[in-house]
């Protein structure tokens, strides 16, 4: 078999390498047109924005023999972006034309009733009556989507569109596409390379069918499928583990108190914490934890490179290193954050935000986490004024420039607020943001407001963090990591006035953060808010709390999560 890989050049494909090999398939990359010639099976994934892989294959000249490729009848797998270049055209780039085999456009989701990007793990349903399990595909299971543009599922209104239609997903009350098959073409919304072991049996099982099997799926029934009271998106759990040399420069997960990840006493004899006092707390290896996690159920993993880059990001082999490592050992989303920024290497050579992130994001990393830049950028903005109050970005913020390139669901800001303590009868600039403590709670006669931090918590600036969450959220961010100085290593649970405050600002996934110490502290912050995620860290590491006791618990409350 000639399996061929096409790579546009942008986005996180080392993941799909990864899931290939693990299933045993060699494969080649696309490198020139003439490639399409040799490949009998042919595999597109691809994220970022709709006009720009377009854009891409054609200057690579690329588009025009992936058009050929297709229409020779040779099977084709596209995921993401290489499921929508299918379709005529997207609301995302108007300018741009598709491939246009499947006639139909593809849309932005309607964000009222829900948060856009559409981020995390659904359901899907299966359009067919007939057994599809030997195609992968069980209802039963869940598949990571992260996207803001779909095509709608619309059966009576398209119905040629709908022959395509292989699987539905609902999403708030919008159904739409999740996987089309027919003829030669496979193709998924989802990225199955990230669906974990559910996702594997996808690739396996069409890379397992004879070629002539993948090149002759029969069109699919109309089929109407209404929405449902509730869709099938899980709450998603997500394990941390900051990133730093220790004084040996060795690597290691720690994790701080109040951020200060240096021991106060010496561990007890027979742990795996540094023994001396003042020593970089050591919680384990971080490739080794990783996988550990992801073993356990974690939903998304993030690794958080705390002290930034020892010499410059693009010769921090060791944290790359450790990405590209744990790249080929999960099979959920990864994020990268720390240094992400634009910076000058030792011998004077400017390196760019997007260029760092692009380098991560090959070496296996889906997201990029920025903090500080996000301050910064957000000050800037705010000094040019706009007729919404927020500001307006000037097009060269880490976050504008790696959105554009990747897509704003490739971009999280990871936010850091404390508590400013005001009187109760406080009426200065931040009066709609002040929260006041509930009667009989420890927080009873007090009142504040939250304000921004940069440097990990170390430098206070003069930012709320409503004023930060709107910004970053209009300069292109898909999701939000919320975390709170005050809460980070009590173990009192998630700061729920806080995530509230910051969920009715924003219309983009968040993921809360912060002093979770218990199980029961994930149940309350899905069921007291409706944050999208909620992560943990020491309680993880120290093995206080375990993943798939929070998943239990969870369960027995109700709360939709990931099995």
């Amino acid at each position: 078999m000639g399996l061929f890989f096409l790579d546009y050049g942008a986005g996180n494909v080392q993941s799909l390498a990864n899931s290939l090999r693990k299933l045993g398939y060699e494969f080649q990359w696309i490198r020139t047109a003439e490639d399409f010639d040799k490949a009998t099976s042919l595999i597109f994934p691809g994220v970022g924005s709709f006009g720009s892989a377009v854009t891409a294959l054609e200057s690579k000249g690329l588009l025009e023999p992936l058009h050929k490729y297709i229409a020779s009848g040779r099977p084709y797998f596209g995921i993401c972006i290489g499921m929508q270049v299918l379709f005529e055209s997207s609301t995302e780039s108007p300018s741009v034309k598709g491939l246009g085999l499947i006639p139909a456009k593809i849309d932005l989701f309607d964000n009222a009733d829900k948060t856009v990007p559409h981020m995390g793990w659904n359901s899907i349903d299966l359009l067919d009556s007939a057994d599809k399990s030997d195609e992968g595909l069980l209802e039963s299971s869940h598949y990571y989507f992260v996207h803001s543009y779909r095509a709608s599922y619309d059966p009576d209104g398209n119905p040629v569109a709908a022959h395509w239609v292989h699987s539905t997903t609902q999403y708030g009350q919008e159904v739409f596409m999740a996987s089309v098959r027919k003829a030669n073409v496979f193709g998924t919304q989802f990225h199955p390379e990230k669906s974990g072991d559910a996702g594997l049996r996808i690739i396996s099982a069409w890379l397992s069918e004879s070629e002539s099997a993948r090149s002759s799926a029969p069109p699919t029934p109309r089929i109407p499928r209404p929405p449902k009271p509730r869709d099938g998106l899980t709450k998603r759990i997500v394990a941390c583990m900051d990133v730093r040399s220790n004084d040996e420069g060795d690597l290691v997960v720690t994790k701080g108190d109040q951020y200060d990840v240096r021991e106060k006493a010496p561990a007890a004899p027979g742990t795996i914490q540094a023994q001396a006092e003042g020593a970089v707390r050591n919680l384990g290896k971080p490739v080794a934890l990783a996988a550990r996690y992801y073993a356990a159920g974690a939903d998304e993993l993030c690794l958080m490179n705390i002290t930034s880059f020892r010499h410059s990001p693009l010769r921090d082999q060791p944290m790359l290193a450790v990405v590209r490592a744990a790249a080929e050992e999960v099979f959920v989303p990864l994020t990268i954050g720390g240094g992400i920024k634009d910076t000058v290497d030792p011998d004077g050579t400017k390196r760019s935000a997007l260029e760092v992130a692009g380098l991560y994001f090959r070496a296996g990393a889906d997201k990029v986490s920025i903090a500080s830049e996000a301050v910064y950028a957000v000050e800037r903005m705010r000094a040019r004024p706009s007729q919404d109050g927020i500001g307006e970005g000037d097009g060269t913020s880490a976050i504008e420039t790696i959105a554009h390139a990747y897509g704003r669901q490739a971009v999280v800001v990871s936010i850091d607020p404390k508590r400013v303590y005001v009187d109760l009868s406080y009426d200065g600039p931040y009066r709609d943001e002040v929260i006041r403590g509930s009667p009989g709670t420890e927080d009873e006669a007090k009142a504040w407001w939250y304000q921004c931090t940069a440097s990990g918590g170390r430098e206070v600036r003069p930012l709320s963090v409503v004023q930060l969450a709107r910004g970053v959220e209009k300069l292109g961010a898909g999701e939000i990591l919320l975390n709170s100085i005050d809460r980070d290593g009590t173990g009192k649970g998630f700061d729920i006035d806080l995530i509230q405050l910051v969920r009715k600002n924003v219309r983009i996934p968040m993921v809360a953060s912060s002093g979770a110490g218990s199980a029961a502290h994930f149940v309350e912050v899905f069921q007291k808010t409706d944050v999208e995620a909620a992560l943990a860290a020491g309680i993880f590491h120290r093995g206080e709390v375990g993943i798939g006791e929070v998943k239990d618990v969870l369960s027995s409350a109700g709360v939709n999560a990931r099995r």
